[in-house]
């Protein structure tokens, strides 16, 4: 099959916008979807209470799955037990000591959300915003306001790679939305308005089982890609969030378009659809599978970063 347009102006030339939707300062996009009776309608999908934490372990002997180019996390003591065994601090009055310790992180690194300025094109970042206000952090649709406002509502764990009879997805696996309405289906879960949608692949498994040479050996994580159908769907269902396990949110290589990360393009910088990418979902899936239970309340606050395009966050849900 040929590939269409790598012109992401002509590719999305009559793609839906959500720009000025919210007013023309708006910075949080589609998370406008999730009012106050949409946090309230996700409150009603917990039953059981089981609480699953969905960020990726900082600090795992494994090593981390990271975007190639990226920097590895940095964990460093600043003050620990031999502070004290060779003289360089002293314990306080009353015997008591502690440790301390410093860490360096990429925003866009371990389990993260995008900011809605984090990608652009034709000059126009979310909302129009100028791609110069980018120059030294992002003045307009940074991930701030993002973290002023959290990220609550009801989301729906659509198991791709157990739809499919899969361990995992292989790489170079486009998913797409008949895979979305198929694992809906199978696991008799009714996507409704507003869901926060939530894509497991389970790509990471092959890093952690099988190891870093051979993740990054054949790199092209299995994903979302480019269809019109696709984004009109997001666009009428108003989709706020579209959460990943993979490191891009969306394949590298497109298997229909020419151009590169066109769902960035299309979803998030025209749509507003706040990206939130490299989940583990592993346990959670699994208690959906056991239980049949595919819905669940979602609550994200990434940090409080001024102009940040990113920032990490550990994700919980709760059933």
């Amino acid at each position: 099959m040929s590939k269409i347009s790598g012109d992401l102006v002509e590719l999305l030339a009559d793609a839906p916008k959500n720009w000025g939707r919210w007013g023309p300062d708006d910075q949080v996009g589609s998370l406008n979807y999730l009012t106050s009776a949409e946090v309230l309608r996700g409150v009603q999908s917990v039953r059981s209470g089981k609480v699953f934490t969905l960020m990726l372990e900082l600090g795992n002997p494994a090593g981390e799955p990271l975007w190639p180019g990226r920097m590895p996390t940095g964990h460093f003591m600043s003050q620990d037990k031999g502070f004290y065994e060779s003289g360089k601090a002293q314990t306080i009055s009353g015997g008591l000591e502690y440790a301390d310790d410093l860490l360096f992180l990429a925003c866009h690194g371990t389990t993260h959300c995008d900011g809605l300025g984090h990608t652009w094109f034709d000059g126009q970042a979310w909302n129009g915003f100028a791609a110069e206000g980018s120059k030294g952090g992002l003045e307009k649709a940074s991930v701030l306001a993002i973290a002023e406002r959290g990220v609550v509502g009801r989301a729906i764990l659509l198991d791709i790679a157990r739809y499919k009879g899969l361990h995992y997805l292989p790489m170079h696996t486009q998913v797409s939305l008949a895979d979305l309405l198929g694992a809906a289906a199978a696991q008799g879960t009714k996507i409704e308005k507003h869901d926060i949608i939530v894509i497991r692949t389970g790509i990471f498994r092959e890093f952690y089982e099988k190891g870093a040479a051979a993740f990054y050996g054949n790199f092209d994580e299995p994903g979302l890609t480019y269809e019109k159908e696709l984004v009109d769907w997001f666009h009428d269902m108003e989709i706020p969030v579209s959460a990943t396990d993979i490191l891009a949110g969306e394949q590298l290589n497109s298997v229909t378009a020419e151009a590169v990360f066109p769902i960035h393009a299309a979803l998030s910088r025209n749509l507003g659809v706040v990206f939130i990418e490299a989940h583990w979902l592993e346990e959670w899936a699994e208690d959906c599978a056991a239980d049949g239970k595919f819905d669940a309340l979602y609550v994200a606050s990434p940090l409080k970063i001024r102009g940040g395009t990113a920032s990490p966050l550990n994700p919980v849900v709760i059933k």
